[in-house]
């Protein structure tokens, strides 16, 4: 009977990764392109949003993203812009209470996913980075939900 060698088991084990690498190298480039879906969700008293960044959470400086926000009172029932006094505030990473905020981008109703009518907003970040979105609201309708404020770190490259 023949036996191997532990130099000849180790061999075949090289043989065996590269092949297999081989075999993956042709889709590798594919892996880069598939689009993930990312989503952040944020409570603040009965109201929850969730807030996704066009285009993947990968926003560039100097290129304009499309946020959103689907705001939800407690029970699930979609809060659309129209029925709120929303307002969108972006500061630098790290700002201190009471700093002016860069920018305070309107907001619009968007359709978005199965969401229609909810906040959304084009914005361009003017350098990579760290920043705070800041979403604050109340209702249009007395007693319909709570004031809120919801936060969000985003970094841009």
């Amino acid at each position: 009977m023949f036996r191997l060698s532990n130099t000849s088991k180790n061999l075949r084990l090289l043989v065996f990764l590269g092949l297999l690498v081989a075999a993956i190298m042709p889709v590798a480039p594919q892996l880069n392109s598939i689009a993930v879906l990312a989503h952040e969700v944020e409570v603040s008293g009965d109201v929850a949003a969730t807030f996704h960044l066009e285009p993947n959470h990968n926003p560039r400086a100097g290129q304009p993203a499309r946020v959103w926000f689907a705001l939800t009172r407690r029970g699930g029932q979609i809060i659309p812009l129209e029925q709120c006094n929303c307002q969108l505030a972006v500061y630098p990473k790290g700002y201190k209470a009471g700093d002016k905020p860069l920018m305070q981008p309107p907001l619009k109703a968007v359709s978005a996913e199965k969401y229609r009518g909810i906040p959304g907003a084009d914005i361009v970040f003017p350098k990579a980075g760290s920043y705070e979105l800041e979403l604050s609201g109340s209702a249009k309708t007395a007693g319909s939900f709570k004031p809120f404020k919801l936060s969000y770190t985003v970094t841009v490259r």
